[in-house]
Formats: structure tokens, sequence, C-alpha cells
């Protein structure tokens, strides 16, 4: 097997930065916004769980086999290094292609609007009404430039970001279900788990809808591979940071959503579009209003500074395979960083933010991800029939979790393809998407190796 590896990149994160960056770059806004759609289509506190579990499942079988996949591939970029190896240099192109014009821009854009929307929040202003409501979009707009100039200066300043934030919203969010569950629970008589399924709580359909939800609030657990090759020990670290952070955030989502049921009914969750501040009101009164609006703060920025971090690895690594523009694959002669790469992903992602809503942009981050999230995992069908194969973890339950894994993604897709609301949205992403083929054609997919083969023997230079 061929390993185009960019060394230009110094392994500087330890084992627990790199669960940092997993949790920081997985706990964003989904967890604070999520709940009262996925009350309002499953309104019983058993299938709100469930979905809850379900997508904390497929979040642990991309996670078990990605763990497998990195840890024989400890490159830098990630699931665009393993879509290539397995299924060649044309799919990588489109993984990337869609991470430049649709993926990270529209994430960005997502959470760094949550987090302008709830800096205004903090200052008492309602971003519902002009003026402020256009000028959440500038604040978010500079919460990105300010996260990509951590990364820009080093991956030890984006590192120390991240694992301050990590560690600060992951408290608050443990310390809002710790006062839920010694405060509210007692308070309320013992929650509000029954009837754990009334009569129309639960349907296949809004099942479905509702799990795309989870889903958002659960992406970011592959980011920890794009930054592979920054990783110590990767063949050792790599794995157990992907399990780990995986486990850790599905272990707080269900104790959260168990603490939000512990004080509100759900019929209040539904009709609360901030949960965790409506409980942490309940609870201790308005100051826990800003409390929560700080750590959903904290918890955004994080976010971005983990996909700040992890995402221009992608640009440098297709540079570095001449899949890009030379010039992205540049690394700063101080700061050893990917600063071109960083720089274009943080330009795309204020562009997005000026002229979406939020909404819009993680519809279609979730619906650009999933065919990729599904060829990253399916690549460990192909590399294990490879000669030299030898990852230093196998996924458990192979082949049964990385199919499970690839036949949800596929059910969601579909899902999104036939809803009504949905359709049109769909179709013109994946068509934004498949634009990437006479692209690719046009520009440098004629005369590349195939999938497993070797690169050519005078790799692109990357320039100091």
């Amino acid at each position: 097997m061929s390993h185009a590896n960019p060394s230009a990149l110094p392994r500087r994160l330890g084992l627990w930065t790199a669960i940092a960056v997993l949790i920081g770059s997985t706990i964003g806004s989904g967890i604070f916004r999520t709940p009262a759609g996925i009350a309002e289509r499953l309104p019983g506190p058993l299938p709100m769980l469930l979905v809850w579990v379900a997508g904390g499942a497929i979040a642990l079988c991309g996670a078990l086999t990605l763990a497998e996949v990195a840890g024989a591939l400890p490159e830098t970029g990630g699931l665009y290094v393993f879509i290539r190896e397995a299924w060649g240099r044309l799919p990588a192109f489109l993984f990337g292609w869609a991470e430049l014009v649709v993926i990270r821009a529209a994430s960005l854009g997502a959470v760094a609007t949550t987090f302008a929307e709830y800096f205004y929040r903090v200052l008492g202003y309602d971003t519902s009404v002009a003026p402020y409501s256009d000028w959440v979009h500038y604040v978010a707009a500079v919460a990105i430039a300010v996260t990509a100039g951590f990364n820009y200066v080093g991956v030890r300043w984006g590192a120390l970001v991240q694992n301050v934030t990590t560690l600060a919203k992951y408290g608050g969010l443990v310390f809002i279900i710790l006062l839920a569950f010694a405060i509210g629970l007692p308070r309320e008589g013992g929650g509000n788990f029954t009837p754990a399924a009334p009569a129309g709580s639960f349907g296949i359909a809004p099942f479905g809808l509702a799990l795309v939800s989870v889903l958002w609030a659960f992406d970011g657990w592959a980011d920890l591979s794009f930054v592979g090759g920054e990783v110590k020990d990767p063949r050792r670290n790599l794995p157990r940071a992907l399990i780990i952070g995986t486990l850790a955030v599905i272990a707080v989502y269900l104790a959260a959503n168990l603490a939000y049921l512990a004080v509100l009914s759900i019929d209040e969750i539904r009709a609360s579009r901030l949960v965790a501040a409506e409980v942490a009101e309940r609870l201790v009164g308005a100051p826990g209003v800003v409390f929560v609006a700080l750590t959903v703060m904290l918890s955004t920025f994080g976010t971005l500074n983990g996909s700040l971090l992890t995402a221009p690895r992608i640009f440098f690594a297709m540079a570095d395979d001449r899949l890009f523009f030379k010039p992205v694959a540049r690394v700063h002669p101080r700061y050893e960083t990917p600063y071109v790469a960083i720089a274009l992903a943080a330009v795309l992602g204020i562009l997005f933010v000026l002229v979406r809503t939020f909404e819009q942009l993680a519809d279609a981050f979730v619906t650009a991800i999933i065919p990729f999230y599904a060829l990253g995992v399916a690549s460990v069908f192909v590399l294990r029939r490879r000669a030299g194969y030898n990852p230093p973890f196998r996924v458990p339950g192979y082949p049964v979790v990385p199919a499970l894994f690839v036949l949800s993604t596929i059910y969601l897709l579909a899902n999104a393809l036939i809803d009504p609301a949905s359709r049109w949205a769909t179709a013109a992403v994946l068509g934004t998407i498949v634009l990437g083929v006479p692209v690719y054609y046009l520009t440098v997919g004629r005369g590349g190796p195939r999938a497993g083969q070797a690169e050519p023997a005078e790799p692109a230079p990357v320039a100091r």
C-alpha cells in the first residue's frame, strides 16, 4: 500500500490533546439546539432517548472503523487519505471538493452563527430583531477569523485553545447535568419519564428525521483523523483517542437528555429553543441563563477552533498529492502550519456565514458529508484485502459494524431525497458535488495513479 505522507507537519499532539480535538469538534451547538426539534417529532421520553442512543451507536460504529483505518494510515488528511487509498483519486478529489465548496464552510458558518447568537444573548440583546439580526453575521465572521488566527500561529496554540474550551464546555455540561439530578429530580417528583411512550410518539419517518438532527450533534467524531499526521505515536494514540472521545460524547449527550427530562416535561422541551438555559433558569434563576449562554459560547468557539485545526489538513494533503493548487501545501517557515490552507478555509467560512442562515448551513453540511462518511468507513472492506495492510487495532464485530454504519448513511441520504421538504435542497448539494467531476478532469485528473498505486516518483514540493 502506498502512503503519501506529507511529512512537513511535526507530530505535536498527544493522546489527551487528540481526545480534546475530537470532543471539542463534536460538542458544539447540537446538544443545546436540537432537543426541542427532536421532542416535536418524537413526543415521548423513551423515543427521544432512543434516537440519541441510535445516533451514538452510528457514530461509534463509524469511530471504531476509522480507528482501524487511521491506525494503519496515520497521515495528514484523514478521511481524504482513506478514500484515496481505497477508492482512487477521483472520489478523494470529490471529497476535497465538497469540503472546499460546501462541507467545511457550511459547518464553520453554522457553528459561528450559534456562537454569535449567544454572544448577544449574554449582552441581553434580542437577535430576532434588527439591527442585531444582521450583526450576528459580523460577529460570526470575527469568531471564524479569530480561531483561524490561533491555528495560523501554530498547532500548539490551536491545541491549547482546544484543550481549554473542551474542558470548559464539557465541565459546563456536566455541571448542568449534576444540578438537574441533585435539585431538579427531587423537586419534580422523580422527573418527567412517564408515560415513556405515549400514543403517537413514535414513527419510522419521524424517527429518521430526528436522527438527522442527532447526527448533526454527533458530527465531529471523524475530524481527528484529519490531523493524523500530527499525532504523536499515531498507531497507538489515534485508535484510543477516537474510541475514548466518542464514548465520552455519547455519555454526556445521554446524561444531558436525562437531565432535561428530570426538570422539564416533553411539552416544555418542545416549546423551548434553548433547553439547557430553561433547565438552568428553572433551577437557579436568571443567572442560569447567562451561565448556559457562556457555556454555549465556549462550546461553539471550541468547535470552530477544532474545525480550523483539522479541515485545512485536507487541502494540505490534496495539494501534496497534486490534487489541488500547490500553494495550498505551503508550510509557514516560522509557525510550521499549513497557513494557506487555514486562510482558505476561514475565508470560505466567512463568505458562507454572511449569506446563509443557520438552518441552510446545517442542512447543506449534513447532506454533503453523508456520502463521504459512507465511503470512508467502507474503505475498510477494500483495504483489508490489500497486501501490507497491518493496522494496530481491528474493528470488533467486522464486517457488521462498518456495514451498519454504511447502511445507516444510505438510509439517511435516501430519506432526504424522498422527503418533499428537503428533496430539492438535497439535489442541489449533490449536484454541486457532481460538478467536481469535470473540474477534476479539466485540472488534475489526467495521468494520476489509481487507488492503491504508488504516487509519482517526484512528489509535489512543499514550499517553506
